[in-house]
């Protein structure tokens, strides 16, 4: 009888760990992942078409700033008025709404602080490389908690961002010539 104790405990373990991790992607990696990823997508639009419409740094620095800013807000905000969690399991609606609004910031400034430099040619080429960092990250952060194949997760990654991505720069060429 005393071997069937620790079976059980090892069970109700095995159930605990197995829903700390449910709420922890819930709660956590879940609205971080949202927020990285909209912001490091929704933001190249406005960045590469202030880049390629102006050739100027600076100016495209100011409004990817800005587009980060905002992004972080109204994602925290729509996160955090969703729901109050308790229906769902998403835990506190203002937990949820920090991490989503911190992430879509990091995602949305990463690859606007290249244009701190000071010549347009520099900071495109490394805000390209900053914008392939976080779709890899995107891509990788699927694999691993959401079990996405990793191509799979890159092709739908690096395709949302290329269609924003191109639209931007198709906006900035076109509109701002």
């Amino acid at each position: 009888m005393s071997g069937a104790l620790p079976v059980e405990g090892e069970a109700g373990e095995a159930v605990t760990e197995r829903g700390h991790k449910h709420s922890f992607i819930l709660q956590v990696v879940q609205p971080g992942l949202a927020g990285l990823m909209d912001g490091s997508v929704s933001t190249l639009a406005p960045l590469f078409a202030t880049a390629f419409a102006t050739n100027n740094p600076r100016t495209a620095f100011v409004v990817g700033l800005a587009a980060a800013i905002g992004a972080a807000i109204s994602m925290a905000f729509a996160e955090g008025l969703s729901d109050d969690g308790q229906l769902t399991g998403r835990g506190s609606p203002i937990g949820r709404g920090l991490i989503i609004g911190l992430m879509t910031f990091v995602g949305g400034i990463g690859h606007a602080l290249p244009f701190l430099m000071h010549t347009i040619h520099a900071a495109l080429l490394l805000a390209y490389v900053v914008v392939g960092v976080e779709l890899i990250a995107i891509a990788l952060i699927r694999n691993r908690y959401f079990g996405t194949k990793m191509w799979l997760s890159m092709v739908q990654v690096v395709c949302g961002g290329v269609l924003v991505f191109v639209a931007g720069v198709l906006i900035g060429s076109r509109l701002g010539a």
